[in-house]
């Protein structure tokens, strides 16, 4: 499965699968600077399905003619 194809969700659960794995401790170093690597490339390609979602809904927004802006808020 490509990157592309790989839903936000599916995305999400193994960037938490990394996390907690990393979290563990018990990783050997190689094997913890492969799971960054994987974790950072599942971290932008989220981000970036979010930037496209919100990028549709403004498209929506303002096709509906509403002048209200649309942002999403993120936690922190």
């Amino acid at each position: 499965m490509s990157e592309q194809e790989i839903s936000f969700e599916e995305a999400m659960k193994q960037l938490e699968e990394i996390v907690e794995k990393l979290e563990e401790g018990e990783v050997p170093l190689e094997k913890a600077i492969n799971y960054y690597q994987e974790g950072m490339k599942l971290s932008k390609l989220c981000g970036d399905k979010l930037s496209n979602v919100e990028e549709q809904m403004v498209k929506i927004v303002n096709e509906q003619g509403d002048s209200v802006p649309f942002s999403i808020q993120e936690d922190e």
